[in-house]
């Protein structure tokens, strides 16, 4: 796996609240997740792992708590600012739009490094066309080789098995050359093959392109095998965190699968 980096935290969770009504979401979740590595998140149906993204993302704004990354505190800057800073996301659903190739689904996650203005863009002057040209070198050599998808690329994306789909969507995650990735539920709805082709994206994304990544995944086999780290929700509360093996043998963990009361973990 990819060497972790000892220059301090890439993404500080501080104490972070967020409630819809009288449900709460999340309740004094603090975490930290340092520069190279893969942190998965984990916990029952209902812990708050997905809020938790959406808080990552801008998608939701905490009542309580902060979100800092690289030191910069961007618990209020809106979800496409996050995406020029280096944060790119997956989503459980696949939000691709199935009636482009994969190559355009692909090209709109570079968007956020375009600087052609409107018009250049709009008449397809110059300028655009060049930053276009490289675009689709940069994603070609960075993306489209990495994923193994050379013989799609011209395909249309509705066309494809669903397994091919999630390879696209990480793609297009990639081609925003984030510093931080978010995989919500990456394995969701594949087979044993697929699985292990997916996990081994992963562990190529993070030990060749030293891209941070966070991990939402029900499948314990491959949180165990492919994280440096995990932490675990239950009810929107940090019950454990630490190394796989040790996080898989802790008795609140164990609890709460079970379906046992559990206590909390200070952050």
């Amino acid at each position: 796996m990819s060497q972790e980096d000892d220059s301090g935290p890439i993404l500080v969770l501080e104490d972070l609240h967020l409630s819809f009504g009288g449900v709460k979401a999340l309740s004094g979740v603090s975490s930290e997740v340092r520069p190279g590595e893969i942190f998965a998140i984990i916990g029952p149906n209902g812990a708050g792992k997905t809020s938790v993204f959406n808080v990552i993302s801008g998608l939701y704004h905490p009542q309580r708590g902060r979100v800092i990354l690289e030191g910069r505190d961007i618990t209020r800057i809106p979800p496409h600012r996050r995406a020029g800073l280096g944060i790119a996301r997956t989503f459980q659903n696949i939000a691709l739009f199935k009636g482009m190739t994969v190559l355009d689904n692909i090209k709109l996650g570079a968007h956020t490094h375009l600087r052609s203005g409107l018009l250049a863009g709009g008449i397809y002057l110059g300028p655009a066309r060049r930053e276009e040209i490289a675009c689709r070198v940069q994603i070609e050599r960075e993306v489209i080789d990495l994923l193994e998808i050379e013989g799609i690329r011209k395909k249309v994306v509705g066309t494809l098995p669903y397994g091919l789909q999630k390879r696209v969507e990480l793609a297009r995650a990639l081609a925003i050359r984030p510093r931080l990735l978010l995989l919500d539920e990456p394995m969701a709805g594949l087979n044993v093959e697929e699985t292990e082709d997916m996990a081994r994206f992963i562990l190529d994304v993070n030990e060749q392109r030293g891209v941070t990544c966070i991990l939402i995944e029900h499948d314990m086999g491959v949180v165990m095998d492919i994280s440096h780290r995990v932490v675990v929700l239950d009810f929107g509360v940090k019950i454990a965190e630490g190394p796989p093996d040790a996080v898989r043998r802790h008795e609140n963990v164990v609890r709460a699968y079970l379906g046992e009361e559990v206590e909390p973990v200070a952050g």
